[in-house]
């Protein structure tokens, strides 16, 4: 969970963050509601303000960050949660926490080099095509919620 208080979104930002859940980059987004790029980046400045979120984060840290301060639910799951390992528990937690790749390696117990191998095969394992479908999938799943919840130890409700 946050820790850090968070502001609440205008309408347009969680239409916005909505976007954001989806996957949309940027140039998706602004075809998506008809804006400039500009408009969205500025806009995507201010939700990060807004929900704490590191400057210059990842969309995939912002997709988290959203999710985690309730102001935009995460959707329902497509698939049931796969048996994951503690490790790749581990590891989704780490992209939401950092931004660099090397902290995240550091964070989930990896060598730094071997930090890519461990994502690409986790995203094969989950079905994400990228870090913030993973992101959305692991809240969908509450893999990311078990210290909230009282979960198992594998993040999944029982």
């Amino acid at each position: 969970m946050i820790t850090t208080p968070t502001q609440p979104l205008t309408p347009s930002e969680r239409r916005i963050a909505q976007h954001v859940i989806k996957g949309l980059d940027v140039r998706g987004i602004a075809a998506a509601t008809q804006l400039k790029p500009g408009t969205i980046h500025s806009a995507l400045r201010t939700v990060r303000w807004k929900l704490a979120c590191p400057e210059r984060c990842p969309l995939s840290v912002v997709a988290h960050h959203i999710l985690d301060s309730g102001q935009v639910s995460a959707p329902p799951p497509p698939r049931p949660v796969p048996d994951l390992e503690p490790e790749q528990i581990s590891l989704i937690k780490a992209t939401t926490a950092h931004t660099l790749p090397r902290d995240i390696a550091l964070a989930a117990g990896l060598p730094p080099a071997d930090l890519r191998a461990a994502l690409d095969q986790l995203l094969a394992d989950t079905g994400a095509q990228t870090v913030t479908e993973l992101i959305v999938l692991a809240h969908s799943w509450q893999v990311l919620t078990a210290e909230k919840t009282g979960e198992t130890g594998s993040g999944v409700s029982q």
